[in-house]
């Protein structure tokens, strides 16, 4: 069965390879791919087979998700990450950390990944997934 991504625009397309560009210097210099991979598989931990609920949305860039046990430490990969996302403003949060994830991977020798945002949606304001902390 032959994958069929979403489309996004060119627009996008420029500005996430910016963003993989400057990601991928910050990363090499901080020494830091494990915590970014770590940020991606957190943020995309949440999601439930049975529900179709959860995955990688903006919810680690909440207090009250960082604070959960399961996430001790990622609040530092969030500061760090935070000024280059300040950078791309027309990259979600979600994305941006899925990307961090992907570059991490590729700049620590592993394959190059296509990056898709699948979809829009976003969880309603005060809504966390399983295990948060709510």
């Amino acid at each position: 069965m032959e994958k069929c991504y979403p489309t996004v625009s060119e627009d996008y397309q420029k500005v996430d390879e910016k963003c993989k560009k400057k990601l991928r210097g910050f990363i090499i210099e901080k020494h830091c791919a494990p915590l970014m991979l770590r940020l991606a598989w957190h943020s995309a931990g949440t999601y439930d087979l049975k529900t179709k609920t959860g995955g990688p949305f903006e919810m680690m860039k909440h207090q009250v998700e960082l604070a959960h046990e399961a996430n001790n430490g990622l609040d530092i990969a969030v500061r760090l990450l935070e000024p280059i996302k300040e950078l791309f403003p027309i990259l979600s949060y979600a994305d941006f950390y899925q990307l961090a994830g992907i570059v991490a991977i590729e700049v620590t020798g592993g394959l190059e990944i296509p990056f898709t945002p699948e979809d829009r949606f976003e969880p309603s304001e005060g809504h966390f997934w399983p295990h948060g902390a709510q």
